[in-house]
């Protein structure tokens, strides 16, 4: 039986316009703040609980033990992206299509930038399951790929009518065997894996060509995971841009977890020419400067990426505190005051 970590576990790529400076002719530009915000490191953080939390009148408070909302307490201590993840037809309220774009729209109006996380799923998609949703519990493997786009297409395009244009799209969530399982199992099967990953690959530049797709693993200091799944979907064809992993090292490895890390994000860099970006990380709240230290170092290392291809590093739930669904990482302490952990990301 899986533990209740593992269960609960997981703006548009705004555009590099150059506008001509007046006088200066046509060889010179001048990088507008779009462009700027686009090529920036990304500092990002999961709220996909938030408005379930806000909903249940759980209140936070920042470093002068202040009610404040999350986000922008979030934003005081750096984070400059937010990534929320979508559900098909969960049994809740929340980590629906509505949800998602409630919260993306709030997100996008105070300034951040934008993840959606596809889980393809009703419900949490991780190593452990990938489960399809009911509604497509009858289809062969064509239906699900037609399935996969018109979802992505959907979500996407509805974002996009309220004026949010993801920078970047995660095509399912922590598939170290793939997803829709049994027919997306990518141990058995890395072809329907690869063609479920070009169906929302497709669906997502069909929106916006500029977002970025996103492949995302757990075990980022997993090089051989990486080299088998990324070997496997190359031989199958498979289109992406950004390589993406998870990390949640305990007090005791952190350090060796980070170096492990870094030299796997060289190694997709060199291999297959990919950016990459830390998707999720997390470490135990109680120790919150132990907290810090990690991730302190591990926005360094991910920043020192060769080529200049380390993204960035999201953290997943930090708003997170004492008896949420029972989550011991997040970066609020037991009464919801936020953590010097999160002083990571104002460098």
């Amino acid at each position: 039986m899986m533990s209740v970590k593992t269960i609960i576990k997981r703006a548009s790529a705004l555009v590099l316009g150059l506008t001509l400076i007046s006088g200066l002719g046509s060889g010179y530009a001048k990088i507008t703040p779009a462009a700027e915000a686009a090529s920036a490191f990304a500092k990002g953080a999961d709220v996909g609980w938030l408005s379930e939390m806000e909903n249940y009148n759980w209140a936070f408070y920042n470093d002068a033990g202040n009610k404040q909302d999350a986000l922008q307490i979030l934003k005081d201590h750096g984070i400059n992206s937010i990534r929320l993840r979508v559900w098909v037809n969960p049994s809740i309220n929340f980590s629906n299509k509505a949800d998602v774009i409630k919260q993306a729209v709030r997100a996008k109006n105070m300034g951040f930038r934008i993840m959606i996380d596809f889980h393809y799923s009703d419900k949490w998609a991780d190593p452990g399951q990938q489960s399809k949703p009911v509604a497509w519990n009858n289809q062969d493997i064509n239906g699900l790929k037609k399935s996969v786009y018109d979802h992505t297409y959907d979500v996407l395009t509805a974002l996009k009518a309220q004026g949010v244009t993801p920078e970047w799209v995660q095509v399912g969530n922590e598939t170290n065997d793939g997803m829709l399982w049994e027919e997306g199992r990518a141990s058995k099967n890395m072809k329907n894996f690869a063609d479920l990953i070009n169906s929302g690959y497709d669906a997502v530049k069909k929106v916006n060509a500029g977002t970025k797709v996103i492949i995302h693993l757990s075990n980022g200091y997993d090089n051989s995971l990486f080299r088998w799944m990324f070997d496997g979907l190359k031989a199958n064809g498979a289109k992406y841009d950004v390589i993406g992993m998870s990390l949640y090292p305990d007090k005791s490895n952190w350090q060796t977890r980070n170096q492990q890390t870094l030299t796997n994000m060289n190694d997709m860099v060199a291999r297959y020419g990919k950016e990459v970006m830390v998707c999720e990380v997390g470490m135990d709240a109680s120790d919150p400067a132990t907290s810090k230290a990690f991730l302190t170092d591990i926005l360094a290392k991910t920043r020192s990426v060769s080529g200049g291809k380390g993204l960035g590093v999201f953290y997943w739930e930090p708003e997170s505190y004492g008896t949420w669904y029972a989550y011991t990482k997040g970066a609020f302490d037991s009464k919801g005051k936020v953590t010097i952990a999160l002083d990571a990301f104002l460098n």
